[in-house]
């Protein structure tokens, strides 16, 4: 019997965690601001769903629109974000970094996950905009707590990085690739299938978990839907 796939939901407050878990939802990206793909929330929201469900929440880490680090002073604001979140009992992450050059930004992401202290974190769809895949990986190999990366092979998505994924997943093991493929950016029900039998075990939605849009709330519904599908159950 093969292990259940993870299935990881964006949660912008309560109602969203609330929903989501009772979808079937494993774990949580915790976020603000999705006009701007998704900033770090502030500390009370982290609270206040931490209070509201006892999945894992993995807070992301981002001030800006974009995947620049900013300025020296972002940085150490985002430092800063970090331990306040880690002091009100965050312990899962997701961030990354890109330089102007589309390489990954290495000072900034290893001052960051410092701050971590050794938890476990996802480095985000800034590998999709990489100018390296492969690069990247091997530079953030070894890095503490580097569990998963999120993509969707492609930055237009799921749709054209299919390839990639299903090639990426199928290195798993080999240096840079020991981390989980988390799936996301573009995802459909109907990818689900194709990655399953190329060994992906973790699925990632935000827009595809909310009926009504990002102006309503997560659908404990939809959530459902793709509980069933991750875990191969045929649809009614």
């Amino acid at each position: 019997m093969s292990k259940r796939a993870v299935l990881e939901v964006i949660a912008l407050d309560a109602e969203d965690a609330v929903a989501a878990q009772t979808g079937g939802a494993d774990r949580l990206e915790l976020v603000t601001d999705m006009a701007a793909d998704g900033l770090t929330p502030p500390v009370t929201v982290f609270a206040g769903i931490r209070a509201a469900v006892d999945l894992s929440l993995r807070v992301m880490l981002r001030r800006s629109e974009g995947f620049a680090a900013g300025t020296a002073q972002d940085v150490y604001s985002l430092v800063r974000a970090a331990g306040e979140l880690r002091a009100a009992g965050a312990d899962e992450f997701v961030l990354g970094f890109l330089d102007a050059g589309g390489g990954v930004d290495l000072a900034a992401v290893e001052r960051v996950v410092a701050e971590l202290d050794g938890c476990r974190w996802t480095f985000h769809r800034a590998l999709d905009h990489a100018a390296d895949r492969d690069a990247l990986r091997k530079q953030l190999d070894g890095l503490p707590g580097l569990d998963t990366y999120l993509t969707a092979g492609s930055a237009d998505g799921v749709d054209t990085g299919l390839p990639v994924l299903l090639a990426e997943a199928a290195r798993h093991g080999e240096q840079g690739y020991e981390q989980r493929l988390l799936v996301g950016g573009g995802l459909g029900l109907g990818h689900v299938p194709v990655l399953r039998a190329g060994g992906v075990d973790a699925f990632h939605i935000g827009g595809a978990a909310r009926p009504r849009g990002w102006s309503g709330p997560v659908s404990a519904q939809a959530v459902a839907q793709w509980r069933r599908a991750v875990d191969g159950v045929p649809a009614d």
